[in-house]
């Protein structure tokens, strides 16, 4: 039974707001940067109250201190500063300057450093909001995006660092091969050559290294305050070098094919700080590589081998579980490692383009040791410069290892890297690290994956910009970092930036290694055990409430058409074991509209025996219950005196702005015994979640049991609906309602709809508001697949047996363009 009021619109007005995006917000301006950079290194405020929120996982007092060894120095500026040296500052810079010339060069590390800034803004925003573990990039994303992206970028970042590592190794074995091994007159030389032989130096390497790190924290640390104190004094050998040394000439390498010839040794000019030299070396002068078969170099060449020289800014972050105060030390250390490199880098760049040819800097990348005061200091720098960074690599990569074990992000599979930790050190984790750079190492070559490498990384840094993106636009009243120098500004910046300069890296490695994460999200969000029961909050949450609460003010009942208008249920259910099928039914029924179940609890909330709400506590198993039913709907519960108050309540309460219920759905009336679907054998329902240590939950009235509504207050619902401006649907005899049946059988054919107003029966228009709303109901049911085979059969009920031609063709045009065969 159908009742429809004459009103078109039941919704509440809305509110209206002008309120837009905080992206485009101007508190959070660029003004508010510059206004705070004159304290830029000054310490992160503490946060001393102990009950205070933590961000990213509840850390006792006993965890923070229980290994965390390492301050701000040794745990975080020394790491990213020897990273970010690399063997870019001792072989690379050359082959920089001699092909992109002088301008270009310091163009492309502002742009490189300008990512990074802006990258480590973002990564000192997220580790100054909270209490931050072990496990460094991957923790913050996996505790901002959620489990599935923060697994997933947490994993590109370790294979990263597997290949950093492996990349590192074999740099520090080719500096040994050239210093130590043959030379170009055919001489022996100290160590023997061969592929071999190379992979046998990079496994002493490797194993060098394993050793160290499985030392612990402390170990790595000390060695990380030594090697970069030897860096340091070789790179000033070489400053003081170009400033002392005068003109010579430098032997081009052997290996090198494209100058060399066999009856003529080419050589190159060193010309000491010379204005002559300096101006050929402004400009561009794009060449060839001789280490690669004489490939053409270009901008995107250049910077590639540039950008994956100065990927270390993560290095400090890593660390993080062994960090006294990661809150303070990952902002000042990352960002005085980086004021300090790029320092260096840009002094280097001047004084190769002042005082070295373009055909010497473009032909042998290891002229600096011949040009240098005592040559052994240039050795010494590019075996310390690499051993750290793969170094650095190692301890990393076992750390983020350890951390995606103690998620369980893959399940089991890792188990043994939790069980095998000593001390706060991953042994298990460490020694995987290795066995995975063994394997690279014994690749060979790796000059093409050392873009892979590149990519791989910007990748993580991309992922770090968006989480803090992500948050800030969401405007999510728990993010309150201390360091306060992070804007949406910043964090925009430097994820447009790192994308961008993906693709120019080389565009093949960048689509495959944004669509290996995209896999690798859905396959962990799909089956990894941590994004099921993982507590950490994911970001999606908030940017769909910041959504959905802006579309939702601008939504307007009086802009309200009856063109679109759409039904918006509320289904009255009293127990949801005896209604399954209405249920589902009234999901057929929405069309995209809203959907709420409502229910009465009847009682005093003063006299309610335990401390909370009663509705708070079987909310949650009413959410359970639409996840079994399957079906699109909100919950919404009421404790009231009457069922008859509580009804009101729900009428008048549910939805939110413009999304209020107009049409609400009674059980009928009668005394009709109910149906247990959770429990019958046959049911397409049952289920035993619902029976609670042998308490059912929803209990429902028995046989014999006395109703606790009475006819007088159903009738008074009914009224009060209508009073209320909403339509009314009463419905009987579903609990017969098969849908797998229907689906089935051939003999069902026909939908029949009775279009009476029974509130006004002597009304002859069959077009009333009555008709119409049931004719749109039956229309919209019969678009589902279940229900779209069947036909609507229409039934009018005419008072006279021979109804003029007139009226008849009227109601012919009517269903015509009501969409219904008959």
């Amino acid at each position: 039974m159908i009742a429809a009021n004459n009103t078109r619109s039941t919704n509440n007005d809305p509110v209206e707001s002008s309120e837009s995006s905080p992206i485009t917000g101007a508190a959070n301006g660029s003004s508010r940067l510059m206004r705070q950079f004159g304290s830029l290194f000054q310490p992160a405020a503490q946060r001393n109250d102990p009950a205070g929120y933590v961000e990213f996982g509840s850390i006792s007092e006993a965890d923070v201190h229980s290994g965390r060894t390492l301050g701000t120095f040794a745990g975080v500026f020394c790491p990213v500063a020897l990273s970010m040296f690399s063997a870019l500052v001792f072989i690379r810079v050359g082959f920089i300057v001699g092909n992109a010339g002088l301008y270009v060069t310091l163009l492309q590390f502002v742009i490189a450093y300008v990512i990074l800034l802006f990258t480590v803004s973002s990564v000192c925003a997220i580790s100054t909001n909270g209490a931050v573990e072990g496990g460094g990039v991957y923790f913050m994303i996996s505790r901002t995006l959620g489990p599935e992206f923060g697994g997933s970028i947490g994993t590109l970042f370790f294979l990263a660092n597997i290949v950093g590592c492996g990349l590192a190794i074999s740099g520090c074995a080719e500096g040994l091969i050239q210093n130590f091994g043959p030379t170009d007159g055919g001489d022996v030389g100290s160590i023997p050559d061969g592929r071999w032989w190379r992979f046998l130096y990079c496994s002493s390497i490797n194993t060098v290294m394993l050793l160290v790190v499985l030392i612990g924290a402390e170990m790595f640390a000390k060695t990380s305050m030594m090697i970069l104190g030897v860096v340091v004094v070789c790179l000033l050998s070489t400053y003081v070098s170009f400033l002392s040394m005068g003109p010579m000439e430098v032997a081009i390498p052997v290996e090198n094919s494209l100058v060399q010839n066999a009856t003529n040794k080419a050589l190159g000019n060193y010309t000491g700080l010379n204005m002559t030299t300096l101006a050929s070396n402004l400009y561009s002068h794009y060449g060839q590589d001789y280490t690669s078969s004489g490939n053409a170099v270009n901008f995107a060449v250049v910077f590639g081998v540039l950008f994956s020289g100065v990927t270390g800014i993560m290095a400090g972050a890593n660390m993080s579980g062994e960090l006294k105060n990661p809150s303070r030390s990952i902002p000042s250390g990352t960002l005085s490692a980086v004021l300090f490199t790029f320092l260096c880098y840009i002094a280097l760049s001047v004084l190769m383009a002042a005082t070295t040819s373009t055909f010497l800097l473009q032909n042998n990348f290891l002229f600096l040791g011949p040009v240098n005061l005592w040559p052994t200091f240039v050795t010494i720098g590019i075996l310390t410069a690499t051993f750290s960074t793969g170094l650095s690599n190692l301890i990393g990569s076992s750390r983020v290892l350890e951390a995606l074990a103690k998620d369980k992000v893959f399940g089991s599979l890792l188990n043994f890297v939790v069980k095998g930790t000593l001390k706060n050190n991953p042994i298990a984790a460490v020694i995987a690290s290795w066995a995975l750079v063994e394997a690279i190492l014994l690749i060979g070559s790796l000059n093409t994956i050392a873009q892979i490498n590149s990519v791989l990384f910007m990748l993580s840094y991309l992922a770090t910009n968006l989480a803090c993106l992500g948050i800030e636009i969401t405007g999510a009243p728990n993010f309150r970092p201390t360091y306060k120098y992070f804007t949406w500004h910043t964090a925009f910046i430097g994820m447009v930036g790192t994308g961008v300069m993906m693709f120019v890296i080389n565009p093949i490695y960048a689509s495959c290694s944004v669509t290996l994460c995209l896999l690798l999200v859905f396959a962990l969000h799909f089956f990894s055990p941590a994004s099921q029961g993982a507590q950490w909050g994911s970001i999606s949450q908030a940017l769909m409430f910041h959504q959905v609460r802006k579309y939702l003010l601008m939504l307007d009942s009086r802009k309200d058409h009856v063109k679109f208008w759409r039904p918006q249920m509320l289904l009255l259910v009293s127990s949801p074991r005896s209604c399954c099928p209405l249920i589902h039914f009234v999901n057929d029924m929405k069309k995209g509209g809203l959907y709420v179940i409502g229910h009465v609890k009847v009682g005093e909330f003063s006299e309610n025996d335990s401390s909370n709400d009663p509705t708070i506590e079987e909310y949650t198993q009413w959410l359970s219950l639409i996840d079994h039913m399957k079906v699109k709907a909100f919950v919404e519960l009421t404790l009231s005196k009457s069922v008859r108050e509580g009804i009101q309540h729900l009428i008048r309460i549910s939805g939110i702005g413009a999304m209020k219920p107009n049409t609400i759905i009674l059980g009928f009336y009668d005394e009709e015994q109910s149906k247990d679907f959770f429990e019958h054998e046959n049911s397409p329902y049952k289920t035993s979640e619902f029976d609670d240590n042998g308490i059912k939950l929803f209990p429902f009235r028995r046989s014999g049991e006395q109703k606790s509504l009475l006819p007088t207050d159903y009738v008074q619902i009914i009224d009060d609906v209508l009073r209320m401006k909403k339509n009314i649907c009463l419905c009987r005899h579903f609990h017969r309602l098969d849908k797998q049946m229907i689906a089935r059988s051939n003999h069902i054919r026909y939908i029949d709809v009775w279009p009476v107003n029974i509130f006004e029966p002597k009304n002859d228009d069959p077009f009333d508001v009555v008709s119409q709303f049931m004719m749109q109901l039956a229309c919209i049911i019969n678009m589902l697949p279940v229900w779209k085979r069947l036909e609507l059969r229409v039934f009018l009920c005419e008072s006279d047996p021979q109804p003029e031609p007139r009226f008849r063709s009227g109601v012919r045009t009517w269903m015509f363009h009501g969409i219904a065969t008959f």
